[in-house]
């Protein structure tokens, strides 16, 4: 039977995701260095209005409040046990939240790194890894999710073993990388190998979430349609550049910007637009009714996304030469 993302995206040109987790769960009180996740069960109505915010704002599909809820990650705040219970919690909430809506929406799990560097670089084998996301997403699919979506990935070994690991629990699943090393992931991916990796895996979508800016992110959606993306590409571009503000993290891109992203990222032939760190409902809005109301165009050149984005941040997209090295990298928060 198909899934309700493929269906959607059958019947449907494009598709607008949410945005941020981390940014607005701040706005709500989170304190920096504490578990989202424990959220799910201590403050189920801020989790209620989290989902509620890209619903109302027109996403047709949202994440749960799940990134960091492998027992890797929940480990560090003493609740490794508990990954059963946080993520069903959160997959349950999002569940409650889009069937009281008149339309479709679309409940994904999300399933972030693990925080540990794999082998042979690190000690964290296949297997180990595979049953660690296994047991995240048993608990997604208990609590109703409707697809396993994995983000903000670095190393391919680990978007395999979360493949895996929706393959064994029989759900189907979308996964992300983040690009963010002058167009490569922190372990030296770049999207040309990304779509080689995707090619002998089964994802309903693939794509970019985070990384730098959004000029940057739609360069590497560009990569992908360039190297003959073989699922729907997904776009969730950062809200602009962070900045520290009076103690705080700020992002620049404004709702005008973000509807300029969204436009554009659909023109670089992504299917699943959305936002990531810095993207509120306000963003959402803009970028909704950017693509319900400006027409589709030619895929734009670089120099076309840097006009109206803003520069790159490095001069290539990983592809070329004088590539820096690459670097172990622990996994971060989806903001």
């Amino acid at each position: 039977m198909p899934d309700a993302l493929t269906d959607m995206l059958a019947s449907r040109d494009w598709i607008l995701a949410d945005g941020a987790t981390g940014t607005n769960l701040f706005n709500m009180g989170l304190d920096s260095g504490d578990s989202p996740e424990m959220w799910n069960v201590e403050k189920q109505d801020n989790i209620r209005a989290l989902y509620r915010g890209p619903v109302e704002a027109g996403s047709d599909l949202f994440l749960t409040n799940t990134f960091g809820g492998n027992a890797s990650r929940l480990k560090l705040h003493q609740a490794q046990h508990r990954v059963a219970e946080l993520n069903r919690a959160g997959a349950e909430l999002g569940r409650e939240i889009a069937d009281k809506q008149s339309r479709k929406v679309i409940v994904a799990g999300s399933m972030g790194p693990t925080g540990e560097v794999m082998h042979p670089l690190g000690a964290l084998t296949h297997d180990l890894a595979v049953e660690m996301f296994e047991e995240q997403a048993q608990a997604l699919k208990d609590g109703g999710a409707d697809v396993l979506w994995v983000e903000t990935i670095s190393a391919p070994e680990e978007y395999r073993a979360a493949a895996e690991a929706a393959s064994r629990v029989g759900m189907p699943w979308c996964g992300t990388m983040s690009f963010d090393t002058a167009g490569r992931t922190m372990m030296g991916t770049t999207s040309a190998d990304m779509v080689k990796l995707v090619g002998k895996l089964d994802p309903v979508a693939f794509g970019a979430n985070c990384g730098v800016g959004a000029s940057d992110l739609l360069r590497t959606v560009l990569g992908f349609t360039e190297a003959g993306a073989p699922k729907p590409v997904i776009a969730k571009g950062n809200a602009g550049i962070p900045k520290f503000v009076e103690g705080h993290i700020h992002y620049d891109g404004t709702p005008e910007v973000m509807a300029d992203y969204a436009a554009l990222a659909r023109d670089c032939g992504a299917r699943i637009i959305g936002g990531c760190c810095g993207t509120t409902p306000d963003h959402l809005r803009a970028m909704r009714e950017a693509l319900e109301t400006r027409p589709k165009g030619d895929k734009p050149t670089l120099e076309e996304i840097e006009a109206k984005l803003g520069g790159y941040s490095s001069a290539n997209d990983g592809t070329g030469d004088n590539l820096p090295p690459k670097r172990e990298r622990r996994g971060r928060r989806r903001g």
